[in-house]
This record gives C-alpha cells, sequence and structure tokens, in this order.
C-alpha cells in the first residue's frame, strides 16, 4: 500500500511539533568511530548542529530540543 504523501499529512496554515529521525546503513559511521578504518567522524557533530541552526533560520522553523548521537554500540 502506498503512503500518503506528505503534502496531504500536514497542515501548512497550523504551527506543528514534530519528531524526525535518520539513520544510515549498511553500517555506514556518519559520527564516532569506525571500528574498520579506525578513522574517526566526530568533528561532524559540530558540523550537523551548526547547519541545523542555519537551516532553522533559513526555513523560519525552530528546534524544540534535539539531541545528535553515534551509533556506538
Amino acid at each position: 500500500m502506498a503512503r500518503i504523501p506528505r503534502k496531504l499529512l500536514f497542515d501548512t496554515t497550523e504551527v506543528g511539533v514534530y519528531h524526525c529521525i535518520n539513520r544510515c546503513v549498511r553500517r555506514a559511521r556518519l559520527m564516532g568511530d569506525d571500528p574498520y578504518t579506525g578513522q574517526s567522524y566526530d568533528h561532524r557533530k559540530d558540523w550537523l548542529v551548526g547547519r541545523m541552526e542555519e537551516l532553522a533560520g533559513i526555513m523560519a522553523s525552530e528546534f524544540l530540543g534535539f539531541s545528535v548521537m553515534d551509533n556506538r554500540g
């Protein structure tokens, strides 16, 4: 069954609060230490927080709270 298009799910005339989550696939490391290569990607956390703040200003959005976590076991 097909998903309902997002343009039908959200009323653009009303303020909404949304929970968003994103994950990497195939054991890819966006942040943290990669156990296979030994490379650290911790610098990306600061980059991601800065980018979220920048986009919130551009999109007239506000973050009520967020957490940037790596996928350490």
